[in-house]
Formats: C-alpha cells, structure tokens, sequence
C-alpha cells in the first residue's frame, strides 16, 4: 500500500534553486503551498516583484496532502454560521469562498492549464454512522437558509452513492491542485520575480523589512506569511504566542481506490458527523476514483493513528464494495477558536493567513487575493470578516478556553510519562520510540536501511514531548500541532527550529 497522495504521485512540480544570493523585491513570501503560488502570481500579474521562499518543495507539504475539494460551503453549517456572525457575515464568507473558487477557473482559463478543473454538485449529508432520520429537519432548515442567502442549494431526500437525505449545493469545483500550481509556478519567475526552494526564512528584521535565509537577506517593503501555521516573522514572542492560542491542528486521513467505470455520481461529499467525512469521485480514462477521508483528531493526541485507514476503508467499502484501496495518506489541517479563518495584517506590513479547517483549496486561493490587495494597498470586501484580531468568537470565552486548556496537561503528562524502552534493540525498521538511554530521553527513528536517528523528544516550540505517528511517519507535538519529519526537520509549524540532534553513545 503506497502512503504518497494522488497528487504527489501523478503530478511533476518544477524545482528551483536555493537562494543564493542578496535581494530587493517588492513583496517576500514565505511558504509554497497554495497560498503562497497563489499569491506570488497574483502579484507579479499586478506588476509587482515578488521572491517566493519555500523551505522544502513547493506544493509537497499540506497543498500536496490535500483531498482538493473546491467549495464555498465552510465547516460551519448555514445554521451555525448565521447564529455565530449574523446573516450578512454568514453569506460574505460564503461569497469570499465562491470568489476563491471563481479566481482559479479564471487562472486556468487564462493560462490554459491542463488540472482536470470541473464544476460539480456538492451535497451535504446526513452522518454516515447515525440515524438519518434526527436529521431530516435540520437539514431542511441548512437547505432553506443557504437559499436565502443567495446561494442555489435544495434539500434532497437522497444523495446519491450514499442514499442519505441531504442538501445539493450546486456550483462548487475539483480540480488536481499540484497540476495547477505547478503552471502557476512557472509563470512566476523573471522580470524581477524568483521562486526559491530549499530555503528557510530564519531570520526577520523590521527595519528595513528584511529576510535572512541560507545566509543571505532579502529586503521588502511587504512581508505575506503563508506556511499554513504562521511563523512568528516580525510579530514579536507575545504576540505570536497569544495568536496561537486561537487556532488547533489536526490530523485528518484519506484513502484512494478506483472504482468501477461510471457507476458512482461524479461529485463532492461531506456528511453532518464530527468530525465529519468527505469524498470526492473522479472520472478517469479506464476507471474511476474515489478520495474518502476522514477520522480526524488534534495533532500528536491518538495512541494509534494509523487504525484511522482501517476504519476509513471499512466504511467506504460499506457503501461502495467494489472500491479497491491502492493507497492512503495524512494531511493537517488548522481550526480556528471560532470556526472562519484569520486572514490579514498581525503586524504593520506582515499578513498572515491561517485556520482553513476543510477549506485550505478555497480559503487558500482567498487568502492569496486578500494578500495581493493588501500589499497594493487596495481594499478587500473581507478585511473585517477574516480580520486577524477580531473578537467575536463562537461561543464566548468558553469555546477559546476549551481548544486550548490541554496544554498544560500534555506538558506536564508527557514529562512524567515512562519511555518505550531503555533500548534500541526492538526499535523495527520504519519505526520510531521514545526511548531512555543513557539517562536521557531519546526520540529514536530506525529507517528502512538500518540507521538510527537520535533527537531530543521536545518540540522547539513550546517543549512539549513529541510523539511518534506511525501513518505518516512523523514526530508530531500534541500541544499546538508542530510536526517533524523522522530526521527532526519541521515538517509544519508552530515550531520553526529542528528537533535537536542526539550525540550516539553505544548501544
């Protein structure tokens, strides 16, 4: 069973080089997922020089782990949605997804990008584990309102593959994200605009607004922070600190399995559970394809994340039993203390954008918009909505407290906790163990030649004691979601320095 996402697997991003060499550019941006890509071409379309700084390979990290569902419906139902921000706000971030998904059909129109970009019905359903029939009003309720505001949705009795009542939500979108970005990467560089890979942000000055990476600075006049979790950049230890208080990363699961040709509805769905499930099926030349997904939890705070797989393809084949799984992968999303994104200035000329929950395609490609305008100093119809520092929240108080309040406890629990061993001995190959050695506590990876990794088991961020995710092979914080590859690279934030290598003694 292969563990590399569709995208990744039948897609080619181009490569750049590192940065190699002092800069001046209008606008720095630092991350290479969709937000980034986006918002790189946005600006040089507007005329701007713009420098793109990926520390990996662009589009390989959360973009490339995606199930690329292209949707203005958000994680909150139309219920929740008004209830928590009022109509008017419920239908603008509505909109704002609907414009997300209208500036990506016109870039690949424009571009003429090949990325299988097709309009399809979305349909929200009842949960696939309970009994439909406690539903049936809400739903109709969802249905009513999202027509109200504006949007073409109708109550159906049953959705199709899962024959459970439901809303059809009429004009959302799919698309291979990889394949798109990958075009819109090319057409960035020249003109005064790079693109660099293999080149870390480590260091941010205010004044000039400059850069530091691989030894070398880049000078801006403005600074876009898109790596998914914010960096902290210019924002200063207190500020970043209480921001990340406001938003929690978990870890969601997918599974890929062909299917047989034209039987299933060609479409997007997503059910009422919490966490809820979501598939999309594509038509291919000899097969279709289903994207089943699922299973989520807070990063770093599942004993056994990999029975997450399991339990996707028990329930996919309950529906669908012809479907075949070829392959499976993980994937981070961010939620936010009051379920819509923070999209916009933490500091003076520094935008960050951050807490997508489900939406990261679409919240993704609006975010790159929003940035473009800030940095061309134009106004946005969503400032206020996604405003980083906005205090209204879902709930009140208790909803902050309540993501949040576990901190402590995995600090304090994880501390105390007894290691998996004392040696390397039963380490397996592809596996990883916080072990004791020595008299010190060892995160110890085995790769599949033998050798053995050596790191010190707390997160560079806040220090808490990271844990050992067998289905993506990661270590993975519980307390705010940094996660590292098996080497101690930062694989996703908070967390911006590698977990600390560990002199071998003998074993």
């Amino acid at each position: 069973m292969t563990t590399e996402s569709v995208w990744t697997a039948r897609s080619t991003m181009p490569r750049f080089a590192r940065l190699k060499k002092n800069l001046k550019v209008d606008v720095a941006i630092i991350g290479g997922g969709i937000t980034g890509i986006t918002a790189a071409y946005l600006l040089k379309q507007a005329g701007r020089k713009v420098a793109l700084l990926e520390r990996d390979r662009c589009g390989r990290a959360d973009t490339g782990h995606t199930t690329a569902h292209l949707t203005y419906v958000t994680d909150l139902r139309p219920q929740e949605l008004v209830k928590a921000f009022g109509r008017d706000h419920a239908r603008a971030a509505w909109d704002a997804g609907r414009a997300g998904i209208e500036q990506i059909r016109e870039n690949v129109q424009r571009e003429r990008i090949e990325c299988k970009f097709a309009t399809v019905p979305g349909f929200l359903h009842a949960s696939l584990k309970g009994k439909f029939r406690d539903e049936l009003a809400s739903l109709k309720q969802d249905a009513a309102l999202a027509d109200e505001l504006g949007f073409d949705a109708a109550y159906v009795d049953a959705v199709p593959v899962f024959g459970k009542p439901g809303v059809r939500l009429a004009n959302q979108a799919k698309f291979h994200p990889l394949q798109y970005l990958a075009a819109l990467l090319k057409r960035i560089p020249g003109k005064g605009c790079h693109v660099f890979e293999n080149t870390e942000a480590a260091e941010f000055s205010k004044d000039p607004l400059t850069v530091k990476a691989n030894g070398q600075e880049i000078r801006c006049d403005y600074l876009v922070i898109a790596t998914h979790v914010p960096l902290m950049g210019i924002t200063g230890l207190v500020g970043a600190t209480f921001f990340q208080t406001k938003l929690a990363s978990y870890s969601s699961y997918a599974i890929g399995a062909r299917l047989p040709k034209g039987k299933y509805f060609e479409g997007c769905f997503w059910d009422t559970s919490d966490p809820y499930y979501y598939l999309r099926i594509d038509r291919l030349p000899r097969h279709d394809y289903a994207i089943f997904g699922g299973e989520d939890h807070k990063t770093g705070q599942v004993a056994k994340p990999d029975n997450a797989f399991m339990n996707l393809r028990e329930l996919l084949l309950s529906f669908i039993p012809e479907a075949q799984v070829d392959r499976h992968w993980t994937g981070q999303v961010v939620e936010t203390n009051d379920g819509l994104p923070f999209i916009g200035e933490i500091a003076k000329r520094q935008f960050v954008a951050t807490g997508f929950s489900g939406n990261g395609m679409t919240f993704g490609t609006v975010s790159a918009m929003m940035a473009r305008d800030a940095a061309l100093g134009k106004a946005n119809p969503w400032t206020d909505l996604f405003d980083v520092g906005r205090k209204k929240l879902l709930g009140g108080t208790w909803d902050y407290l309540r993501e949040n309040i576990d901190y402590p406890y995995y600090m304090i629990r994880d501390r105390l906790a007894t290691s998996e061993g004392t040696t390397l001995g039963n380490l397996k190959r592809g596996q990883g163990k916080i072990l004791k050695l020595d008299g010190r506590r060892v995160a110890a990876y085995r790769d599949k030649a033998g050798n053995v990794t050596r790191l010190s088991p707390v997160c560079t961020h806040m220090g808490c004691i990271v844990h050992w995710n067998r289905a993506a092979a990661t270590w993975d914080c519980p307390c705010h979601g940094s996660r590292f590859k098996a080497d101690g690279e930062v694989l996703a934030g908070p967390a911006e320095a590698p977990l600390e290598k560990v002199e071998a003694q003998e074993d």
